[in-house]
Formats: C-alpha cells, sequence, structure tokens
C-alpha cells in the first residue's frame, strides 16, 4: 500500500509541475519561433506567420535593456496571441504610426517586468524595417478595466497594459496596470 501511494504522490506531483510550467514553457517556446518570423519579416515578408496555423504576425521588437527584456510583438492582443507574447490593442497606432501604440501582455510571463519599471525609464521599440524608436516611462497607475481611455491619449505613447495584481493566484480581474511612455 505505501509503494503505490509514494507512486501516486510521485505522479501527482510531476502533474502539478507540469501544469505550472506550462505558461512559462510555452511562452519561451513561442518566442524562439517568433523570432524566427521576425527574421523573416524584416526580409520584407508581410504577415510572416511564426506557425502554420498562427493567426498573428509579429510587427514590432520590444526591449528595455533595463530590465533585461526583448519581445517580439504580435499584431492582436486576443487571448490566443497574448499567449504567446504581448500583442497590439486593435483601435490604437500601429507600430510606427504616429498616435498612441498599446500593447497588451500577460503579468505573470511577458509583462511581469513592468512592475519593475519606474519613470524614466527607456524602452525601444524596433520596426521590421529596422527603425528603432525609443521611448521614456513616464507615469504608471492602475485602472478598472473599463477605463480604456487611456488608450485615446493624444500624443506620441506606448501604452503598456496588462492585469493586475501581479502574482495574483486567480487569471484575469477588475484591474489594469498601465506604463505610459512617451517617445522621443
Amino acid at each position: 500500500m505505501r509503494r503505490v501511494g509514494f507512486w501516486l504522490l510521485l505522479a501527482l506531483s510531476a502533474l502539478t509541475f507540469v501544469q505550472g510550467t506550462w505558461i512559462y514553457g510555452k511562452a519561451l517556446v513561442a518566442q524562439a519561433l517568433l523570432r524566427r518570423a521576425w527574421s523573416e519579416a524584416q526580409s520584407g515578408q508581410s504577415r510572416a506567420r511564426p506557425w502554420p496555423w498562427a493567426d498573428t504576425w509579429p510587427v514590432a521588437r520590444l526591449s528595455s535593456p533595463a530590465h533585461a527584456v526583448d519581445l517580439i510583438v504580435l499584431e492582436g492582443a486576443t487571448g490566443s496571441t497574448t499567449a504567446f507574447g504581448p500583442g497590439r490593442i486593435e483601435g490604437t497606432a500601429r507600430p510606427g504610426e504616429a498616435g498612441n501604440l498599446g500593447l497588451a501582455g500577460h503579468r505573470d510571463t511577458h509583462f511581469a517586468f513592468l512592475r519593475d519599471v519606474e519613470p524614466g525609464d527607456a524602452l525601444w521599440l524596433e520596426l521590421p524595417s529596422g527603425v528603432q524608436q525609443r521611448y521614456e516611462v513616464s507615469r504608471s497607475k492602475i485602472l478598472d478595466k473599463s477605463e480604456v481611455d487611456v488608450l485615446e491619449a493624444e500624443g506620441e505613447w506606448l501604452t503598456l497594459v496588462t492585469c493586475y495584481p501581479f502574482d495574483a493566484p486567480v487569471p484575469g480581474g477588475p484591474l489594469r496596470y498601465v506604463v505610459q511612455a512617451r517617445r522621443l
């Protein structure tokens, strides 16, 4: 009986470990596939899909040297897209266009670094053409998810949105953590 209990406990532990690391592993593998698609986008291929059935494609590369962040940004901010990387929020400016570019990402993977971002930090956005745009973090705030007017800010902004609080045991929730950076 003890042996059966031991093996059952071991199997349950392995299952719990796999479930706990699944989203992180998926995010890492996806970023590797996205980097390949990013290379294709830089070569001029529009809508370079990271895998054949993907409904998204790389539109930019976001980096924060101070926080060791280097992410491929995808078109669209749907749940299936943000599982693999940050996504452009529909209705906001496209990378390289004038206006407020809104990006959404998960708080426990790609946008976990936002908890440590401070005013004055530099964020870089690279376009497929190789053009680099520098942004400086101006502010961060916690808003209700219904407060979407932050995405309508006038001027050259990069607005990063994720769920709040960080490390919450339940996904989603009513609050959003928003970081706004002005283009320099």
